[in-house]
Order: C-alpha cells, then structure tokens, then sequence
C-alpha cells in the first residue's frame, strides 16, 4: 500500500525556493539564478522572522506587509527588480498547486518613470579621453593588463562577462582588427543574451596596437580550467567576475592622470591601494564604463541602431538605461535624425502637392 504523498502546501519555503531555481536553470544564465537567489533568500528570511513555516500559509496580506518592509529599506528601483522576482516565485507556487489561484496578482510592483530605472553614474567621456591619452604616452604602462583591459571596455562598450569570456583566438588584430563576443556556457563563460549575444566588434588600428602590445610583452601564457586561453589572464588563469571589477575601479582613479578631484594626497590616500579603489568617489565599476562609453557613442553622432547592434542591447534600453546625455544633447540628435530619416518624405509631400 503506497504512502499518502505530502501536499505541495507543505512545501518549505527554502525548498519551494530550491525547485524553482532547478526549474528555471535550463533557460537561465548562472546570473540570472544567483541575483534570483539572493532575493528570494531575502524573502525566505523575512518568513522565518514572521513564523510562516510553510508557503500554503502565505496569503495576500503577508506579501503586501513584504513589500511595505521592503520598501522602507531600498531604492525604488531595487524593489522592482526584487518584486517581479517574487512575482515569477509565487506564479511558480501557483502552477504546482501550493497557494491559491491568483496570488502573484497581489504581488505589488512600483510604479516607476523610466528615469527611475536608470543610474546617472557613468565613466564620463573627458575622463575616459584622459585616462587612454594617459596610458596611450606612458611608456611604462602602455600595452599593459590594465591599459588593454580600459581599451577593451571603452571601445566596444561590453560587459563585463563578454569582456571577461573573450579567449585570445577571439581577438583579430591583423588586417581587420575585430574582437569576437561568443557564448559558451558549458566551459564557464555564457553571454547574457545567449547566442543572440555573439557579435563582431571592430576596433581602430590604435586599439590593436595596444593590444598586440599586451599579448606580445605582458599576457600571462595561461589557460583556464576548461583549457581555453583566456585574452585577459591573471597567473592563475582567466580572471574572476570580481578581479576584473576590482581593475576597473583600479583603473578609473583619477589620480593616476590628473589632481585629485576629491582634495586628497596620493601620498596618503587609502583609495590607490588595489583592495581599496572602490570606495575612491571617482572610480567605477565595468557595468559603468559601459555606460559612458555608449553615451560617448551617441554623442559622436552613432545611430541608435548601430550603437545597439555593437554593444548588443535593445535600441529601447540604449535610450532609456544608457542614454546620459544632457537634455539639449539628446533634442540635437533627435532633430538630426528626424531631419535625416523624415525631411526626403516631407520634401516628397510637398513635389505631390505642387504636382497637383
């Protein structure tokens, strides 16, 4: 006689949890599971806090209380992300019969302006100009790591795991200097957009130059766990997510080309140290280079178009998430595509009405 199966509504909510993240990973990034992770892992918390100990207790009331004690501890912007997490985890308890029909519809999602979404902290353009003029007249450092690394993240304006996933086979610097963005999951290094990321991205004679550089004099002849040659190495192998962070907050210290900006001395200033230059004001992060440098991008008069094929992202989320040009900048190129795209119709309207 077989056993009585238990009820889905007695499910945990930290194993509720653990077979949602298995059912989403065959069509996940690792990313995407871990940021889902972590906020489910907040949400898991707050349950053990208010004594909900299995999720067929959960009613409309309790994910009304979460948001509100949410709400009071983040930003705006943080709090949608985290909601629409909890929304696809209820849905989830939903299809498998562990909570009523309906729940995730009191999952409250803010009600944001576009402009909410989107963080005006970026490299900006006359910093990232000083720091390559910088690197490109130093005879010490040009061709280094950290020169290629900036180079790579200016010019092609990818993220960081694209930047982090290029093998050296991947970056041509001959006759067509172009580097390759492939998707490899199965060896550690996926793209967010999957196949849908892969791309070529050409580069200018000047940035090969810089890169040749680096490979002939100062790339660590390593491979990595899966015996690829990474193009960015460390002597370990290819560098971490968080090692290649902690360059780029390195390399964006402004002290390196030009007076401090913050009124320190570079003598006694805690932010030069290497464990440290995260919390120097003026530093930044890849995910923010990236930003600047498609904004320097649409500044010097790119296409939206061609700016999304490049750093591949939806001409959409250029415009609103990476778009931080000033206002008059961006009604001078919306009247300049405007004047491009439409006057040739208006000029056509106009042949037809004196025609008639």
């Amino acid at each position: 006689m077989s056993r009585e199966r238990p009820s889905p509504k007695e499910l945990s909510p930290k194993d509720a949890i653990e077979r949602y993240l298995r059912r989403r990973r065959p069509d996940s990034t690792d990313r995407s599971i871990q940021g889902w992770k972590y906020r489910l892992k907040l949400f898991r918390e707050w349950l053990d806090e208010v004594g909900i100990e299995e999720v067929g207790e959960l009613r409309r009331y309790d994910l009304d209380e979460y948001y509100e004690h949410r709400s009071a501890e983040i930003k705006p912007v943080t709090l949608e992300g985290e909601m629409w997490t909890l929304h696809g985890f209820v849905s989830f308890l939903e299809d498998i019969g562990a909570v009523e029909d309906g729940l995730a519809d009191s999952v409250r999602i803010p009600d944001l302006d576009p402009e909410d979404r989107s963080s005006d902290i970026k490299l900006h353009a006359d910093a990232a100009l000083a720091l390559l003029d910088y690197y490109r007249n130093n005879e010490t450092l040009y061709g280094t790591r950290r020169h290629a690394f900036f180079e790579l993240l200016w010019h092609t304006g990818a993220r960081q795991g694209g930047i982090r996933g290029l093998d050296l086979q991947d970056v041509e610097l001959q006759d067509d200097p172009t580097v390759n963005f492939r998707h490899r999951p199965g060896s550690g290094t996926p793209l967010k957009n999957k196949r849908a990321g892969e791309r070529p991205v050409g580069i200018s004679e000047t940035v090969a130059d810089v890169l040749r550089t680096y490979v002939r004099v100062h790339r660590h002849k390593k491979v990595d766990d899966h015996q690829r040659s990474p193009f960015l190495t460390t002597t370990r192998g290819r560098p971490s997510p968080q090692t290649l962070r902690a360059w780029s907050y390195r390399v964006t210290i402004p002290c390196e080309h030009h007076p401090c900006p913050h009124s320190r001395s570079r003598d006694t200033c805690p932010f030069v140290d290497y464990h440290k230059a995260s919390q120097c004001p003026s530093s930044r992060s890849p995910h923010q280079i990236r930003t600047g440098a498609i904004t320097w991008m649409l500044n010097r008069g790119w296409p939206p178009e061609d700016v999304a094929a490049r750093v591949n992202a939806s001409v959409e989320t250029i415009e609103q998430h990476y778009d931080k040009a000033d206002l008059d900048q961006r009604r001078k190129r919306q009247r300049q595509r405007m004047e491009k795209r439409r006057r040739p119709l208006l000029d056509q309207l106009q042949n037809k009405e004196e025609n008639q």
